[in-house]
């Protein structure tokens, strides 16, 4: 089971984390991956210095900006999910 968090937070609220938050929950329903990953929101996580929002996966941090959601979620989640 992959963890994947989302910070939404002030900072990562004003850039853009509903918009990562609903693509990633689109992915994981396009990819029917309910059962492989665990999808979760948090507050701060002390990643505020990034230029996007901050993300977790299984543990390690990451910045994602809103634009580039889709392509994360293709190229660092899903390889680890299947």
């Amino acid at each position: 089971m992959v963890e994947v968090s989302v910070c939404i937070g002030s900072s990562c609220h004003l850039k853009g984390s509903y918009n990562v938050i609903q693509t990633f929950q689109q992915m994981i329903e396009e990819e029917k991956l309910h059962d492989k990953v665990e999808f979760k929101a948090t507050f701060c996580m002390r990643q505020c210095s990034g230029n996007g929002v901050a993300v977790s996966v299984d543990g390690q941090s990451y910045s994602v900006g809103a634009d580039a959601a889709r392509d994360f979620f293709m190229n660092t989640i899903l390889p680890i999910a299947k």
